[in-house]
């Protein structure tokens, strides 16, 4: 049953498709800008008027949907930017809808890159607040679906905001529209290129008081039952590589979307040692992604997603 490739095909469990992959994109303000960042090679900072050229290669390759993530002009100690009808990502997402109405245009809810500080939320006596960001948290999400945005994808890690935003959509009219919940999204040492590329960096100390920590399992699995609870309809494991046990142990307990995040040190990690031609970049990249798969994740959130559409195709 492995004597050649097309009997490996025939028999072969897990398929990797464009459908699984979701392509995060970083948009900036300024005029032709294409700028590429650093520490993941291959992405790049796009300003608005250039940011239609990426969608539409997007869309040739097959990709269906999109993450937005926003880096603002300026910065205030509550991320007010965040929710700005002007905003950087509500402007981007009544780009792409006008131009391309039929991707899935999913947006990042979260503080931190709009925060003087750096924090996912309100800082009060050293302190992020949780519940006193939860308002500020539905208004940014309501001001993504408002401007076009088909879901939005808390990422803050604040405990009950999920039926903040749930709330706050339905009553705004919008009961149609999806929350992507980063559910077990751990205190991870893998995000320090994302970090750099979204000018996210907390000014100090870390986010251990409201992330998860990596040593635990249960807490994970409670954390996803909530956010179900509260109205999430696709629920997120993040990273994704050290943490297949736990997209396994979530497909295997609830009865509802998986996504995971093969986030930026994940994606570096395999980039830096394909530099140095310790490994092969392709057959790495799809390995990795095949693996997450096989966990269980049916959403594939990836820095790969267009060098993967293309060895798909």
């Amino acid at each position: 049953m492995r004597k050649n490739k097309s009997i490996r095909s025939l028999v072969r469990e897990t398929e990797l498709s464009t459908s699984d992959l979701i392509y995060p994109l970083f948009v900036v303000p300024g005029v032709e800008v294409k700028e590429e960042i650093p520490s993941m090679p291959d992405n790049y900072h796009f300003s608005l008027d250039l940011l239609l050229e990426e969608v539409a290669e997007l869309v040739d390759l097959g990709i269906e949907g999109v993450l937005l993530f926003g880096i603002p002009k300026s910065k205030d100690e509550i991320g007010s930017r965040a929710w700005a009808k002007d905003g950087i990502v509500q402007q981007a997402c009544r780009k792409i809808k006008d131009e391309f109405p039929e991707l899935l245009v999913i947006t990042d809810v979260c503080l931190c890159q709009y925060t003087s500080h750096g924090h996912c939320g309100i800082i009060e006596d050293g302190y992020v607040q949780n519940d006193a960001t939860l308002d500020n948290l539905a208004k940014i999400a309501l001001s993504h679906i408002e401007a076009g945005a088909d879901m939005v994808a808390p990422s803050d890690m604040m405990d009950g905001r999920i039926q903040a935003i749930r709330t706050k959509l339905d009553q705004s009219g919008y009961q149609d529209k999806a929350i992507m919940a980063y559910s077990a999204k751990y205190a991870s040492s893998f995000y320090g290129p994302f970090r750099d590329a979204a000018h996210s960096a907390p000014e100090e100390g870390d986010r251990s008081s409201y992330q998860m920590d990596p040593a635990n399992s249960e807490e994970a699995m409670r954390e996803i039952s909530l956010d179900l609870k509260e109205g999430a309809d696709i629920v997120m494991v993040k990273p994704a590589l050290p943490y297949l046990d736990i997209i396994r142990r979530a497909s295997d307990q609830f009865n509802a979307p998986l996504a995971a995040y093969n986030v930026s040190g994940e994606y570096a990690m395999i980039k830096a040692a394909a530099k140095e031609g310790w490994l092969d970049e392709e057959e790495t990249a799809l390995e990795s992604l095949l693996s997450i798969k096989r966990a269980g994740a049916e959403i594939i959130i990836t820095y790969w997603a267009k060098k993967v559409a293309k060895l798909i195709q």
